[in-house]
């Protein structure tokens, strides 16, 4: 099979801006994620594990998955899909982000979600370290479960329940608005 080859124009492009270029195979139009991208639009993110990736002022047509280990720092993105990591590092999104869908961040360490605007829920799910969301406006549920690192929840409204259970310790803040607080969230 012949490998296809890039235009010329385009070679001499990246030699003139220094850029590097890397070809890697991937299926659904994934982006795997080890670096710095700035304001490009990508279909889906994945960020392998043990990495480290930053958008920044990114928009991602898809979701993001970030994987075990890996750290993800998001400012200012948009995604159209969800943001899903299991047994994550560290998540940060911030800078007035949005997701289309949920967010779900499950059995890994400290997570912070900032000023986002969230179309589905926000789940934060049995990790270690500490985890905090302050000034989201989230479209679904909030929701923590069995998180040990500490839980600090801000300023947040959301359309849906805010629940918080099995949490050690129990989650602190304050300002936050829903149509239902429950077990653990109820003071908050």
């Amino acid at each position: 099979m012949k490998a296809k080859a890039f235009p010329r124009a385009f070679l001499i492009g990246v030699l003139a801006t220094g850029a590097t270029l890397f070809a890697t195979p991937t299926l659904a139009e994934e982006f795997r994620c080890t670096g710095v991208v700035g304001p490009v639009s990508l279909d889906n993110v994945f960020v392998p594990d043990g990495a480290s990736c930053v958008l920044d002022r990114t928009r991602m047509n898809g979701s993001v998955v970030v994987g075990n280990g890996a750290s993800l720092q998001a400012t200012s993105v948009s995604i159209n899909g969800n943001l899903q990591a299991e047994g994550a590092a560290s998540v940060r999104v911030g800078g007035f982000s949005t997701v289309g869908g949920s967010v779900q961040l499950v059995q890994g360490g400290t997570a912070s979600i900032d000023r986002a605007r969230i179309k589905g829920d926000l789940q934060f799910e049995s990790n270690t370290a500490a985890i905090s969301a302050t000034g989201n406006v989230i479209g679904g549920n909030l929701q923590a479960f069995q998180n040990t690192g500490g839980a600090s929840f801000i300023n947040n409204r959301m359309n849906g329940n805010m629940q918080c259970k099995e949490n050690i310790p129990a989650p602190t803040g304050s300002g936050n608005q829903s149509p239902s607080k429950e077990d653990q969230c109820a003071g908050l």
